[in-house]
């Protein structure tokens, strides 16, 4: 073998490595792409109690309930179903009844979920297009016809 040969197979096979490596990242990661899931998903995919996840949707009107030592339960819903989430710290500014919302935490029951943080969307002319893909899918978000026009 001459040394121009030697020198090729070690690219190739350091280049195989590298390929095997990368595809054993990406299949691991395959379920924690995700943005965020909706009640609906995390009842499709029944997701096990303890599992840390993103959760959105639109806050159910009339579901705030806030306790002492700023302890606040609320409801995410979209079409299908809701879930309870309880929260422990400050809620952003933006944050009310009907407005969209991603919140971070794990999943304690199938309908019942203990966030970390809570992220308010502005109003859904800025939601990320996965959630308001799939809240027009469910037929709850018309945000054209509902839209503040911009400042020209």
């Amino acid at each position: 073998m001459t040394r121009k040969q030697r020198r090729l197979t070690l690219i190739g096979v350091a280049g195989c490595v590298l390929a095997i490596a990368l595809g054993l990242v990406l299949y691991a990661m395959n379920d924690t792409i995700v943005f965020f899931n909706s009640p609906a998903d995390i009842q499709a995919k029944n997701v096990q109690p303890g599992t840390r996840i993103r959760l959105g949707g639109l806050v159910k009107e009339g579901s705030v309930q806030r306790g002492s030592d700023q302890q606040i339960s609320f409801e995410v819903m979209d079409a299908q179903a809701a879930i309870q989430v309880s929260y422990k710290g400050l809620l952003p500014d933006l944050f009310r009844e009907g407005q969209g919302v991603v919140a971070e935490g794990v999943l304690v029951s199938p309908s019942m979920f203990r966030a970390d943080s809570v992220l308010a969307k502005h109003d859904e002319n800025y939601m990320p297009r996965e959630v308001a893909d799939t809240l027009k899918k469910q037929g709850h978000w018309m945000g054209e016809a509902n839209a503040v026009p911009k400042p020209q």
